[in-house]
């Protein structure tokens, strides 16, 4: 069965950094694009950062580009987000998920397969 397991989340003060890791079971990860979305309280799950499944390739939200960077590991079938300068309204629920078709992978409906999520507060 298809598994995405995240980690990494907790509570910072803003300006800090964290990094978030998406452990993937073996079919679920190779040979997808992975993404990580966010969910604020009160707020609909909106697109944070992608990535190609060779990792040539990466989106993001305008929202967190120079702060953010995605990556991965195929070897450990693992996914990250670094996370600078954080923001309190980076605060959220962050999600993996593994992409379907072509990119730019920066919409819900393009997506398959979801973590959990791992919480993440930045308090001011």
């Amino acid at each position: 069965q298809a598994q995405l397991v995240e980690s990494g989340g907790g509570l910072v003060q803003a300006g800090g950094s964290l990094r978030l890791s998406c452990l993937a079971s073996g079919r679920t990860f190779s040979g997808y694009a992975m993404g990580w979305f966010r969910q604020a309280p009160g707020k609909e799950r909106e697109f944070v950062a992608a990535i190609s499944y060779g990792g040539a390739t990466t989106y993001y939200a305008d929202s967190v580009k120079g702060r953010f960077t995605i990556s991965r590991d195929n070897g450990k079938n693992t996914v990250f987000l670094q996370m600078d300068s954080l923001k309190p309204e980076d605060t959220g629920v962050y999600c993996c998920a593994r992409a379907r078709g072509r990119g730019p992978w920066t919409t819900l409906t393009q997506y398959d397969t979801w973590g959990q999520g791992t919480q993440v507060t930045v308090s001011s």
